[in-house]
């Protein structure tokens, strides 16, 4: 008796089989494999840490409590928890702004992201508001890869920076591509430079980019249209990470065959992705999250170590500031400065009440939690704990402690001169305070350097006013 596999097949059948075999190859193929039998493609996991707009805060200032942020708390996250392969990297606006000091705060910015194994810094709308010169130099002693494939040296057209880099993670060859948008700081582009359109610049080395690297990530310090246009034009891209946003991402949004997600807030925020990519194909999401460094994260000691080497070094350098010249430079033309800076002890005769409401608030110590914090030197710090500082007649670093220090009457009122001048009988001078309000005080009380500001809650503090009236005296005959 014939078994039923003996049985001779009816032709339909043979060839059905034949068609489903080779349909099952094409697939095979498609997926990286062959007809011998299953072949995966390759998957990596791909942890993800960047951040962005981090504007100088190496550590928070330590004005009040409670204060989030700082590369200091990024150091702890990091060494807790970011495996040895995550990528680490910075889309831009590192830098606090372009006077001297904030340079020298940049190198050590640059000591930070090298010790925390960053893998790429990319250049945003601050920095580009550097010189040409001032640029080179940063790279020329920058620890970490400083990258942006559309900043340009405006005379021959060159890159200042690396357009890119390569790394190697999990068996992928990745490219870290720096962009920054034109738009927006076209005006205030540092002396010597331009910027290439980016789409156009992306064009240019994706023939390259597309046989070289598994997987292609733009550090695109952009805003979320223009993200997502470069998304929908280059499908080669994977991973767009942004960028300049008024907030950090909410999800990770898919444009295209691109993953885009973005982070900013002042260094108080860190973006985090755990991505699994498909080598040569797509990238899907594990997990995502914007974790924000709160104050209850410990900062790491020797990130405090390094923001305070940065704080002696500005101590001991000479910087424009300190130049009564450069104060004098920022004057307008032909306009004579009437009034000058007097110092509280020249009010205390006239408005003894004040003075004592002054005397019992933290405005009268306000130097002091300067030098407590040994940051009494740091432009970054004293303008608002002191009288006057960038004035001629005002605050300068030379004085130390000697005069004009905290933030007294003239901190707020404006420089006292010719006030005094008027009631100690000088009468050519007609001089009136304006009146003042909110505005005055959020010249200093604002975002992380004051607890949120209500002026309801902090006049009450230090309410004063005209003096209350001597009451008459007569003379007994």
């Amino acid at each position: 008796m014939q078994r039923d596999h003996d049985r001779p097949r009816a032709a339909g059948a043979v060839f059905a089989d034949l068609r489903a075999c080779r349909l099952s190859c094409v697939l095979l193929l498609a997926l990286g494999g062959g007809c011998g039998g299953p072949s995966p493609a390759t998957v990596s996991r791909l942890p993800v840490y960047f951040t962005c707009d981090t504007r100088g805060r190496l550590e928070p200032c330590g004005c009040f409590k409670g204060q989030f942020g700082g590369l200091t708390r990024l150091k702890t996250v990091l060494s807790a928890e970011a495996p040895l392969n995550a990528l680490r990297v910075d889309v831009g606006d590192s830098i606090g702004g372009k006077e001297d000091f904030d340079i020298i705060q940049y190198h050590y910015m640059l000591q930070a992201f090298a010790a925390m194994k960053y893998d790429a810094v990319n250049i945003g709308h601050r920095e580009a508001r550097l010189s040409l010169g001032q640029l080179r130099e940063l790279k020329r002693q920058s620890p970490v890869p400083l990258v942006s494939a559309n900043l340009l040296d405006k005379a021959s057209g060159q890159l200042v920076f690396d357009a890119l880099r390569f790394v190697e993670r999990d068996g992928l060859r990745i490219a870290l591509v720096g962009l920054l948008e034109p738009r927006g700081i076209t005006e205030e582009l540092g002396e010597g430079l331009a910027v290439a359109d980016m789409a156009t610049t992306l064009a240019k080395l994706l023939p390259e980019l597309r046989s070289k690297a598994d997987m292609i990530v733009l550090l695109a310090f952009a805003d979320e249209t223009a993200m997502s246009q470069l998304a929908q034009q280059f499908y080669e891209v994977r991973l767009i990470l942004g960028g300049r946003v008024k907030q950090s991402a909410q999800e990770v949004k898919r444009e295209n065959r691109s993953l885009i997600y973005f982070v900013t807030n002042e260094a108080r925020a860190l973006g985090i992705l755990r991505l699994q990519v498909q080598k040569g194909g797509p990238v899907s999401v594990q997990a995502k999250e914007i974790r924000f460094l709160h104050d209850g994260i410990p900062q790491d000691p020797s990130f405090q170590a390094l923001a305070q080497t940065y704080r002696d070094e500005i101590r001991q350098t000479r910087l424009a500031i300190d130049d009564p010249a450069k104060t004098a430079s920022d004057a307008v033309p032909g306009v004579r400065v009437a009034a000058t800076y007097v110092g509280n002890a020249a009010c205390v005769a006239c408005h003894p009440s004040a003075e004592a409401v002054w005397s019992g608030s933290a405005h009268a110590h306000a130097f002091a939690t300067l030098i407590s914090r040994r940051a009494d030197a740091d432009p970054k710090c004293i303008g608002c704990h002191t009288t006057g500082l960038g004035s001629l007649s005002g605050y300068q670093r030379a004085f130390g402690k000697q005069k004009l220090v905290d933030a007294g009457c003239e901190s707020c009122h404006g420089p006292g001169s010719l006030h005094v001048r008027q009631r100690e009988g000088d009468t050519s001078v007609d001089f009136t305070y304006r009146p003042l309000g909110a505005g005055d005080c959020q010249k200093c009380h604002y975002g992380e350097f004051s607890r949120p500001f209500h002026w309801d809650e902090f006049w009450p503090v230090i309410k004063h006013g005209k003096e209350p009236e001597k009451p008459a005296t007569s003379t007994q005959l």
